[in-house]
């Protein structure tokens, strides 16, 4: 037993290395960079194409898209005039730093205001891993139930941004936001909380609004 722990803390020191490494050349350049986590099929990527159309003309946007196989999604955020790194981990449940930094070359960071990672979909692997991110931002959908904050708290209490997703589905799906909100203030009263959806637009101006000054701080207060 005592191996195996000795084992995936040393995984984890290696990835905190590395990732630190990540947030130099991201404070380097200036660049805003998310980690954006869910469960299979909360609609990340559409709120993600959403979130590029409503933000193309005032933000310089790059994605990084994880997934187990397949590159389905970044051919989809592709046809958005972004450019896009395919990240296929083959089984494993998450990305880790090590991927992060060998996709860097191939995004041209330099020309970039704002990198969104899409990380591989599970609610538990990708809250243990530090990227180099800026912030964790979590997407939960109506259609998961009301369970999933105090199942997962950690990803939960890791995250600086909560977006409630597939908003449009509420009168059709059991899931109280009253209770989402108040289950949410146990794990993190901090977070804000963007109520939107991908496939109406109901919420996404709030959201990119946010976005622009969270990119326009770190910009003006990063030093040279």
């Amino acid at each position: 037993m005592s191996e195996k722990i000795n084992l995936a803390a040393n995984i984890l020191n290696a990835n905190d290395l590395q990732a630190m490494q990540n947030r130099n050349i991201f404070i380097k350049h200036k660049l805003m960079v998310i980690n954006l986590m869910s469960s299979p099929g909360s609609g990340k990527t559409t709120l993600l194409e959403r979130t590029i159309e409503t933000l193309h003309d005032s933000i310089r946007i790059g994605v990084i898209e994880g997934d187990l196989y397949t590159d389905f999604d970044a051919q989809r955020i592709e046809k958005k005039g972004v450019i896009v790194k395919q990240i296929n981990t083959i089984g494993a449940c998450h990305l880790d730093a090590q991927m992060i930094k060998e996709s860097l070359p191939e995004l041209d960071i330099a020309e970039l205001d704002l990198v969104f990672i899409e990380n591989v979909g599970n609610l538990v692997c990708p809250a243990e891993f530090n990227l180099g991110e800026d912030f964790k931002a979590v997407v939960l959908s109506t259609t998961e139930g009301n369970d999933k904050v105090l199942k997962y708290p950690l990803i939960f209490r890791e995250a600086r941004v909560v977006i409630l997703n597939k908003i449009d589905l509420m009168p059709y799906v059991d899931f109280s936001l009253d209770r989402f909100r108040a289950d949410l203030a146990r794990i993190n009263a901090d977070a804000p909380v963007f109520v939107v959806s991908g496939k109406d637009g109901t919420g996404i101006a709030e959201w990119c609004d946010w976005l622009i000054k969270e990119v326009n701080f770190k910009k003006a207060n990063s030093i040279n």
